[in-house]
């Protein structure tokens, strides 16, 4: 279980870490925003995406936290 708990804070963690700095490089990307200056369906897709990922980021560390809480 110590195992687990472990590969699950570090999973939270580097999506934490990763997933931030990817997303300040999407949104100043020029494929980012429109003519008109309206998020683009790139910018759009790519922050659906980001939000999934810290979610379960969000969850791993919640059940990492369940698991060391149980032993």
């Amino acid at each position: 279980m110590l195992l687990l708990a472990i590969l699950l804070l570090v999973n939270a963690a580097f999506n934490v870490l990763v997933w931030p700095t990817f997303y300040r490089r999407i949104a100043k990307d020029e494929r980012a925003r429109g003519a008109d200056g309206k998020p683009t369906r790139f910018l759009i897709v790519h922050t659906v995406l980001i939000g999934a990922a810290l979610l379960l980021a969000a969850v791993s560390a919640v059940a990492a936290i369940v698991c060391l809480i149980r032993m």
